[in-house]
């Protein structure tokens, strides 16, 4: 009986795991073992970044709404209270892009802000 290797899956397997591992440094990009062992170390910390990004953006774009308030002489706890009571829809990605890119745009959020406040 003929042995049977299963030597396309195999090869195909191994190419996905070498193909993943391209820009590692040393044994880790070339060797099976240390390939994917660096792999799934890889895997795992992507998983987790792609969540702590999303934090450390939000965190990001507060203390640049933080900033830009206190230029405008509001704090920004009373900014986003303000921008609740007047039923502002922007979320904090928006007004941050704002505060840098368009000053005026952000001057009058917050004069609407400071009027829904009083």
């Amino acid at each position: 009986m003929v042995r049977i290797t299963n030597a396309v899956a195999s090869h195909r397997r191994k190419k996905r795991l070498l193909r993943r591992a391209k820009g590692f440094v040393g044994d880790r990009k070339n060797h099976l073992r240390l390939t994917q062992d660096a792999v799934m170390h890889a895997l795992a910390y992507n998983y987790r970044h792609r969540k702590l990004a999303k934090r450390e953006f939000r965190s990001l774009w507060i203390v640049r709404i933080g900033a830009a308030a206190k230029m405008h002489g509001i704090s920004y706890s009373k900014f986003i209270s303000g921008l609740k009571n007047a039923g502002c829809e922007l979320d904090r990605k928006m007004l941050a892009e704002m505060a840098i890119r368009d000053p005026h745009g952000f001057a009058a959020v917050v004069a609407t802000a400071k009027q829904a406040l009083a």
